[in-house]
């Protein structure tokens, strides 16, 4: 928001300047004064580049958007947290789904500002070795479509996230070998300390198994 704010300020300032350039350029002696090209290029400048962490953000989302919605089998959005939003952001989940009046998910979720780091940095990666954050952060989107397809149970999300991790790593890019590589390193390493809520329930032939071919166990 603040880039954004930036970049149409300085466009602003620019077509302000060559506007008035334009109504003063000849003086009462006929004279034609020289384009202010140093102060519009400079405006211009830095207007493009606060254009570009906008767009990479909005390529991220729509990249993240895509494979939400190919996991989920219906459109969801993804929006990804910016360095702004948190200087008010107080929570301490990693993303979160509001639920509306009557009790049902939207579809849309927030992913927080590191986790979308994270996940930028493992898209731009090979993907052969994911960091631990990087594994957690695949699975936080698709926890979160999880939500937005409809559960609201955090033990059920979480479950039906890991038997799907596979699925949404190779949405986004990662060889089958890979993505089933990262989800079975989340049912091995992380899962087990995950708090109370999250877990119980969920393995070969538990509450929550789905019995599903990509499951990581």
């Amino acid at each position: 928001m603040v880039l954004t704010l930036v970049l149409i300020g300085f466009l602003a300032l620019a077509a302000v300047v060559s506007v008035r350039w334009v109504l003063t350029r000849v003086d009462a002696l006929g004279r034609i004064a020289p384009f202010p090209k140093i102060s519009v290029g400079l405006c211009v400048a830095i207007a493009l580049g606060c254009a570009v962490p906008l767009v990479l953000h909005a390529r991220l989302e729509h990249r993240l958007t895509e494979a939400a919605s190919q996991i989920a089998g219906e459109h969801v959005h993804v929006h990804c947290q910016t360095a702004g939003e948190t200087w008010t952001d107080a929570g301490a989940e990693l993303g979160f789904v509001r639920w509306g009046r009557d009790g049902v998910p939207e579809r849309r979720t927030v992913i927080k500002y590191d986790p979308c780091a994270d996940l930028r940095s493992w898209l731009a990666s090979d993907k052969q070795r994911p960091s631990e954050d990087q594994v957690i952060a695949v699975h936080v989107l698709t926890h979160e479509t999880m939500h937005m397809f409809g559960i609201t149970n955090e033990a059920q999300a979480e479950c039906a996230a890991m038997q799907r991790d596979a699925r949404m790593a190779q949405a986004l890019g990662a060889t089958p070998a890979q993505a089933q590589a990262l989800a079975h390193r989340y049912w091995l390493d992380v899962y087990p300390r995950m708090p109370d809520g999250y877990t119980g329930g969920c393995g070969p032939g538990g509450t929550w198994d789905e019995h599903l071919p990509v499951a990581p166990w």
